[in-house]
């Protein structure tokens, strides 16, 4: 299709994947046509574009792959935005023990990502054998030989839902009430507070190739959540929450929309974002939640805290970005939304416990509509581009 030249846009688009463009692996009707209106007839993207997806069980670049497979359009990494990308920010763990959970090669998602000394849930239940009980065919109280040896841990890097919740809960909160030195013997009380935990991916619910929606890993983290607290009295602490809806993920990923503006030739800033998604706790919640962050950075002199990340500090990573004026949340009815039979949505308490309460305006779109190719059309015809 002939593309008429016209000035460069001054907005970017970050798409949701599941329920947007995916439905499990099945790929929505309109997800390639809609795609096809983004480049030009030499295959070249004429907006600047980035998949934000709170999925953490692949690299960027298989992402990628994945994405160019389904959408008939080449999709580098640098467009992509997993659960985990922001992470790279916390270069303080870099070299520190993590414990890490999740599904996927989360050992290699973490060397990628920068951190070089990491134990798996499972290696500690090898070493540990004693600690699993649940499962009465696996229970052994004698360890592997030879064992693998278990270090001092320092902090808890979740990537997602593990495949045995029970195992990864229990092994979990009992690296947190020992301090994260299990060969030791247990303190009379647990410290308080535990070592540094950093998770991912927040979503309560996603979907899938089912009628209805599944489990995420937010559910996972309730439950680590409720544990805790039942067994300590204490609460659980987030030393970092990143993923959709934390402010942290859009600031990542309008780095790389201003990025990827510059490798499309660019050169005048992005002023304006539009976020599609399926999502209005995760995808709407999130984008408008990155808005006000903008709006109350570029009105104050000091520094303002991420509710995700609430101790991380902005100034001190090179980048010239929160170029974005505007931002706007836009929501598909192709996923997670529905609305009752009188057309209504009713909005349940969905959102992860450390952005709560949650303001009603923060989780209304600036758009509705049916599915990803009418978002673009409308996008379009918003911007007066074509």
């Amino acid at each position: 299709m002939s593309q008429v030249a016209q000035k460069a846009p001054n907005f970017g688009l970050l798409f949701d994947i599941d329920g947007v463009i995916i439905r499990g692996k099945r790929i929505l009707p309109s997800a390639v046509e809609a795609f096809s209106m983004l480049v030009d007839d030499r295959g070249k993207f004429r907006v600047p574009t980035v998949f934000v997806t709170n999925a953490g069980n692949l690299l960027r670049n298989h992402k990628a792959e994945q994405l160019s497979h389904w959408l008939g359009v080449e999709i580098t990494e640098d467009q992509v935005v997993m659960a985990h990308s922001p992470l790279k920010m916390f270069d303080q763990y870099f070299h520190k023990q993590l414990l890490i959970s999740g599904q996927g090669p989360v050992r290699e998602i973490s060397h990628n990502l920068g951190f070089t000394n990491t134990t798996t849930v499972e290696e500690v239940r090898l070493a540990y054998p004693q600690l699993d009980c649940v499962d009465h065919k696996r229970r052994s109280l004698k360890p592997v030989e030879p064992a693998p040896v278990i270090p001092k841990i320092d902090a808890l890097m979740l990537f997602g839902e593990p495949i045995r919740w029970e195992t990864s809960l229990q092994l979990l909160i009992d690296v947190l009430m020992t301090g994260g030195d299990l060969s030791a013997p247990p303190p009379a009380s647990p410290p308080y507070p535990h070592i540094p935990l950093l998770a991912c991916n927040m979503d309560l619910q996603w979907m899938a190739e089912a009628s209805m929606p599944r489990f995420g890993h937010g559910a996972f983290l309730l439950c680590l959540e409720a544990l805790y607290k039942k067994v300590t009295g204490n609460d659980l602490i987030y030393t970092a929450l990143v993923g959709k809806p934390s402010e942290i993920t859009y600031y990542h990923a309008e780095t790389m929309v201003q990025h990827h503006a510059n490798t499309l030739g660019i050169t005048h800033p992005i002023t304006k974002l539009y976020a599609v998604g399926d999502n209005i706790h995760t995808d709407i919640f999130g984008m408008n939640l990155y808005r006000e962050y903008v709006r109350r950075h570029r009105g104050s002199k000091k520094r303002v805290a991420m509710q995700g990340a609430r101790g991380f500090d902005i100034s001190m990573h090179d980048f010239k970005g929160l170029l974005a004026e505007k931002c706007y949340s836009v929501l598909v009815r192709t996923g997670v939304y529905n609305e009752d039979s009188n057309g209504e949505t009713k909005i349940l308490e969905h959102c992860p416990r450390d952005f709560l309460p949650v303001e009603a305006k923060l989780q209304e779109p600036y758009l509705t509509v049916k599915c990803v190719l009418e978002a673009i059309h409308t996008i379009y015809r918003q911007e007066n581009f074509s």
